[in-house]
This record gives C-alpha cells, sequence and structure tokens, in this order.
C-alpha cells in the first residue's frame, strides 16, 4: 500500500525535473551555441586593393587606441536607436574587441602604405618609429539589415608623442547586406578598411609635404 500511496508523486517529481532540465542550458534542450566573431582585414578580401602609397621606409605605431566603455565586452552591441542598444543572442566576439580591432587597422595601414613596420602599442614595439597614430572610437555599432557606424577622433603624433601633426573627426556607415550578424560584422570590417584608409592618406599627405619641404 506505502508503495503505490507514493508512486503518484514520484512521477509528479519526475516530470518537474525533467522540464528543468529541458529548459536548462546545461541540458539537451534547444539552446543554441554561442558563435564567436571577428573583423577581418584587407588581406582576407578576395581582390586585395593596391598601396596608396609606397612608404616602406617609415615606421608607424598605432595605439592607444580606446573605445567607449560600452563597446569594451564580449557581446556584440547591436543599435537600435540614438539612444537604445540590445546585446546580439548567441553572438559574442572571439577575444577582446580593443584588440580585434587594433589588429585589423594596423594591418589595413600596412597594406595601404607598404609598409611591414607596422607596430600596435602596448603589445609590441618599434624601436624607431615615424608617426603614431592614437585615437578614441566612440560608436562602433549597427543594426543587421540597416547599417553599422563608426565615430571617432584621432591624432597623428611625431617620433616623439609630443607634437600633433595631424587630427581628425571621423563618422562613417556601411550598409549590411541582410538581416544576419555575419552581415554586420562584415559591414564592421569594411568600416575599419575606410578608415584605415582615411588614415593612411593622412600619413601619405604628411610624407609628401615632408618631401617638399
Amino acid at each position: 500500500m506505502r508503495g503505490k500511496r507514493y508512486r503518484p508523486v514520484m512521477l509528479v517529481l519526475c516530470g518537474v525535473i525533467m522540464a528543468v532540465v529541458a529548459c536548462s542550458p546545461f541540458g539537451s534542450g534547444t539552446r543554441q551555441p554561442t558563435r564567436n566573431y571577428v573583423l577581418s582585414s584587407l588581406y582576407s578580401e578576395e581582390s586585395i586593393p593596391q598601396p596608396l602609397a609606397d612608404l616602406n621606409q617609415i615606421g608607424i605605431l598605432v595605439g592607444p587606441i580606446r573605445l567607449a566603455q560600452y563597446l569594451d565586452r564580449s557581446d556584440i552591441v547591436i543599435r537600435n536607436n540614438q539612444n537604445q542598444i540590445e546585446l546580439a543572442e548567441f553572438a559574442s566576439w572571439a577575444g577582446p574587441l580593443p584588440e580585434n580591432f587594433s589588429r585589423v587597422l594596423a594591418e589595413n595601414l600596412s597594406l595601404w602604405l607598404n609598409t611591414k613596420k607596422v607596430a600596435i602599442f602596448p603589445q609590441s614595439k618599434l624601436p624607431f618609429f615615424n608617426y603614431n597614430v592614437t585615437m578614441n572610437v566612440n560608436r562602433f555599432d549597427g543594426r543587421p539589415g540597416e547599417q553599422s557606424q563608426l565615430r571617432a577622433r584621432w591624432v597623428i603624433l611625431d617620433k616623439k608623442r609630443k607634437e600633433i601633426l595631424f587630427n581628425s573627426h571621423t563618422m562613417l556607415n556601411q550598409p549590411t547586406e541582410n538581416a544576419s550578424i555575419e552581415a554586420l560584422i562584415a559591414s564592421q570590417s569594411r568600416l575599419v578598411a575606410d578608415f584605415s584608409r582615411e588614415i593612411a592618406e593622412a600619413i601619405k599627405d604628411l610624407e609628401a609635404r615632408k618631401a617638399g619641404e
């Protein structure tokens, strides 16, 4: 009698436990795996663009690069409107975004100016460099199916990192090809490519001005 009396209670408890496990991230439910993403440089393109100038003798130190605090996270930020953001579900950066951003920017500058003498501050240092590019990135986000945006204030310093040779405020937009996270990241990679080209053009002009003196 006792076994029969407790059997319904045990069945109910088992049902509750199975439901909890199914909904738990540790269960075998339908939870999606998180996908990790990185920005890509121009070297990843099928058709690599030609350099803007042949400045293989100059050295460039990239950084410090400071990203707005809301960007310094593993989550991929989606912009809903001017004052509202959300975090992408089941998607994150594969590593620290500041490091990824700096690396891709440095690789692009190396391509645009045809120089291997590009280093990232503070991970690596050049014994000698001609220019130091430093910046504050205030916005780097977007919305799948619409566009991505980049806003940054940046300066080019001399080799002693004391004199400002050039300064600018960049605002760039890039459309996304569709409503996927993959398209958003690709769009953001194109933003970094456009941004690096703008910096490379400034360095090219500085070198031309120096040669004309």
